[in-house]
């Protein structure tokens, strides 16, 4: 693809875009409140999510209540009047909220690693103008991705400078967010090869999302193909993106990390509904000499197992969120390796134990959880789905080579 042929003709099938928030959004004051506000979110958005898997519905007003509660503002320095939260109980917030529902979990992740990205690129005048925005509750979406690129990182969406504002053409993939948000944040180049994150109004002309997600699982995280066509975004939205990666700082890991709490919260979903299945509706096998499905050695054993496995990926998670709050208040390499490092461990331990418990719920809890009223399925593939995000088998390498060789991880967005 090149700025001359941008494939528009899908951009009948546009989505319009949503208006901001008439009411500024609550702003939290501590840890422990966000702690609260997530549970008390999930407990509501956890009725219907099946449905809301089996029939594609978009999470619309769960959406509207998670930004609105503060939960959308939390990584906000608390110099431009945000709650700045420790990024363990960021991490925790998420896998929360994804316990729940594993998609609403997903579309704040490029938000908030786009928040972080502003704290560490921008100057104080962008800053001031952008923290300004996600107080009140404005969402950021996302258009980084795309679909035909040899590699991840080789984006063929360009800028050009314009005067005060730069022209975005290009198109994306894998946007999760971007039906709903009130921003989209683009990925572009300009003619250096340097990367931009050219945040754009929603419904700026040129810029059409359109709905047309297809997989089987994480089926509402709101993403789609974004075409833009001669966007126009002014330099005031424009984020050097690339300064976050020239020297290192903690944005990879920031991305990483909720990323890895997706799948822990996938993990903690499973376990729960098969301990419910089987304490409520599983059959004690016919050699097993008990009465009670959850009298049954091997399957007290293998909750025993998982949940053990879940703990640790969770310990892990809580530690590279205390890695990532070092990283950011002391930024070399060491602290950014560091902080690199032990969220590559928790995204191991996180993607076996989604996979494995999402698997197991069946196996314990028998033939009759497969059936489509009770959608058990969806963790599954909510889990097969997610965890290829930054696949494992390059995480395990990244360890290798940092703890054999003294080589440190890559600086990008999925290191």
């Amino acid at each position: 693809m090149t700025l001359s042929n941008v494939n528009t003709d899908n951009a009948a099938k546009a989505v319009p875009g949503v208006p901001r928030p008439a009411e500024p959004a609550h702003i939290i004051k501590t840890d422990a409140e966000a702690i609260s506000i997530a549970k008390r979110l999930a407990a509501d958005f956890v009725t219907g999510s099946a449905q809301r898997d089996r029939e594609r519905i978009w999470p619309v007003k769960e959406l509207d209540a998670f930004s609105q509660s503060g939960l959308w503002s939390i990584n906000v320095p608390k110099t431009f009047g945000g709650p700045e939260v420790s990024y363990t109980t960021l991490a925790k917030v998420i896998e929360i909220i994804s316990a729940a529902d594993s998609s609403i979990g997903q579309i704040a992740q490029n938000h908030l690693g786009v928040v972080a990205a502003i704290r560490t690129v921008s100057d104080e005048e962008q800053q001031k103008l952008l923290f300004a925005e996600v107080l009140k509750g404005t969402r950021f979406g996302n258009a980084f991705s795309e679909f035909g690129s040899k590699r991840a990182v080789d984006f063929e969406t360009r800028l050009v400078d314009a005067g005060d504002h730069v022209i975005v053409n290009g198109q994306k993939f894998y946007s999760s967010g971007a039906l709903l948000a009130h921003l989209v944040p683009i990925v572009a180049l300009d003619d250096e090869g340097r990367a931009w994150y050219a945040i754009a109004e929603r419904d700026a002309p040129g810029l059409t999302v359109v709905d047309d997600w297809s997989s089987f699982g994480q089926r509402t995280t709101l993403s789609g193909t974004v075409i833009l066509n001669n966007v126009r975004v002014p330099k005031t939205h424009l984020v050097p993106g690339y300064k976050g990666y020239e020297v290192p700082t903690a944005d990879g890991a920031i991305f990483q990390i909720i990323q890895v709490a997706v799948d822990t919260g996938i993990a903690q979903a499973a376990i729960d509904e098969t301990i419910n299945f089987v304490r409520t509706k599983s059959r004690a096998w016919v050699d097993s000499g008990v009465d009670n499905a959850w009298d049954d050695p091997y399957t007290i054993q293998a909750i025993g197992d998982l949940t053990l496995r879940l703990h640790a990926a969770q310990a892990l998670l809580e530690k590279a969120g205390y890695a990532i709050d070092r990283a950011i208040l002391d930024p070399n390499a060491e602290t950014v390796a560091e902080a690199q490092i032990v969220t590559a461990e928790a995204k191991i331990l996180s993607t076996e134990i989604a996979i494995t418990a999402t698997n197991k719920l069946f196996e314990l809890a028998g033939t009759r959880s497969t059936l489509a009223e009770h959608g058990l399925d969806r963790h599954w593939r909510n889990a097969r789905t997610h965890t290829l995000h930054d696949p494992v088998r390059w995480k395990y390498s990244i360890l290798g080579k940092y703890f054999l060789n003294g080589e440190k991880p890559p600086l990008h967005a999925w290191s």
